[in-house]
């Protein structure tokens, strides 16, 4: 026994069934920080063969010329669990020595799927990063095997040790190692036409904590990471953005936090450093907490440099939000903020989720409406998805709710999943498809803006419309 070579990889999302509006190039964030765990003991490459867009003939070439003792696979949603598989099977089929671990979301929502499956050779259940360092050590025959956060077979036994526990120290971690990659080359582009996108090139991404303590019905984090946040120190965060600045030139900056405001203060206290250490540096953040938002905050975002925020209303529906999502939005309190953000000249998008079970159609109306009356400057519509490991997943079983063809690891995340009494899961991709078309484009001078937000042309803008409709309504 013993390894010296370990190749980190994402599956391309097109060895499988796939959806143009799920797939897209990713920073490769997470691997960079798992090749950062093991690069000093070991030699490491990484493989994206989603921003390559690699065949399946292509990786099984690449894997041949690397010739890597171990192929770590990072699975990041569960409807893309097929090309995870295959990516395992290429393996084998290469190199029936190869040792193959599967980790990243879809490893995390169902890992018996993927131990059980004859080309995977080990599970990571749960934040992977010090288990798989510890994995490779002991396959190294230079540690113990790791205590919990792996599954896998034994004798033909599933072994189960349990998840992983979530990292309390995460200052413990290392800066991610982008000079295994060209960095530049996943920086200086667009990943996406989305409003989402960074607002100046080249950019980077940064994670400053974990897991969030509220619990929406919809969300993974909980069981991905945790209901209690853990924090990196704010001198920790700028040794990060010092590495990205000084050594990549950034000029954008996407914040990956789960709940970046969670703790208003140490929030304003990482404003506060990024003002002083002048990085000017033109911000994103997604899913921001509309009830952590206040006016002092916004100030220091946008002196930091904050362009884009997020904000998750969810619903228009007192009762959906207390009795269903279980999320504590005040809807007048939330149009207050939402004014004063405007007021701060930050680009804003609005989520809202449409479809829960008991929800009502009047109720999903009075969201559509309340979606309408806020004259944000982007609203996003999307129909309840019943994620695995999700109280929305549990409620939807156990009331019956569930399309009775439903298999979260085959079915695409943009089809609906849940019936109802009410309306069916066709009826809510049609509404919501239109209604989102209606309350963004209904006059030039929104299209205009939204076009810029997006980092497009009017025309393109068109085509983007055009086909979100055609694809609501086959």
């Amino acid at each position: 026994m013993g390894i010296s070579k370990i190749t980190l990889a994402y599956p391309n999302f097109k060895w499988g069934k796939w959806s143009e509006s799920t797939g897209w190039s990713m920073f490769p964030y997470n691997l960079c920080l798992i090749a950062a765990m093991v690069e000093k003991k070991y030699e490491v490459n990484i493989l994206d063969t989603i921003q390559d867009n690699m065949t399946e003939e292509q990786f099984a070439q690449e894997l041949d010329r690397i010739k890597p003792d171990v192929l770590g696979l990072s699975v990041i949603t569960s409807e893309y669990a097929e090309s995870g598989l295959l990516a395992a099977k290429i393996a084998k089929q290469n190199n029936p020595r190869i040792i193959t671990v599967i980790g990243g979301v879809s490893a995390n929502s169902t890992p018996r799927l993927f131990a059980e499956n004859p080309s995977v050779d080990y599970v990571i259940a749960g934040e992977g990063e010090f288990v798989f360092r510890d994995l490779c050590f002991f396959l190294d025959g230079k540690g113990d095997f790791p205590k919990k956060g792996i599954m896998y077979k034994k004798n033909g036994v599933l072994v189960d040790t349990g998840r992983a526990e979530f990292i309390q120290d995460l200052n413990s971690l290392p800066l991610p190692s982008y000079h295994l990659i060209d960095f530049n080359r996943y920086a200086n582009i667009i990943q996406r036409e989305s409003t989402d996108h960074p607002r100046a090139l080249p950019f980077g991404r940064i994670r400053t904590s974990r897991g969030c303590p509220y619990n929406c019905c919809f969300c993974e984090i909980e069981s991905i990471a945790g209901k209690k946040p853990r924090f990196r120190t704010i001198d920790n965060i700028a040794a990060e953005l010092d590495m990205l600045t000084k050594n990549y030139g950034i000029k954008g900056l996407m914040f990956d936090d789960d709940n970046l405001i969670v703790d208003t203060k140490r929030a304003k206290a990482l404003f506060r450093m990024m003002i002083e250490k002048k990085y000017y540096l033109k911000w994103n953040a997604p899913g921001v907490a509309v009830y952590k938002l206040d006016d002092e905050m916004l100030e220091l975002m946008k002196e930091s440099g904050c362009a884009y925020l997020n904000v998750a209303v969810e619903s228009g529906s007192e009762r959906v939000l207390k009795e269903i999502i279980d999320k504590p939005v005040d809807l007048e309190k939330a149009k207050i903020t939402l004014g004063l953000i405007k007021k701060h000249d930050i680009d804003l998008a609005v989520n809202f989720v449409i479809g829960f079970p008991g929800e009502t159609w009047d109720e999903i109306r009075q969201t559509i409406k309340f979606a309408e009356d806020i004259d944000v400057d982007y609203v996003k519509i999307f129909v309840a998805i019943p994620f695995p490991n999700t109280k929305l997943y549990e409620l939807a079983k156990e009331e019956g709710y569930l399309r009775p063809d439903f298999d979260p690891n085959k079915h695409l995340w943009t089809e609906g999943w849940i019936n109802s009494k009410d309306w069916r899961p066709q009826d809510l991709q049609i509404l919501r498809a239109y209604e989102w078309d209606r309350i963004n484009f209904s006059h030039r001078k929104k299209r205009i803006k939204i076009a810029k937000m997006m980092g497009v042309t009017e025309e393109r803008l068109e085509e983007i419309r055009k086909w979100t409709l055609a694809r609501a309504n086959p």
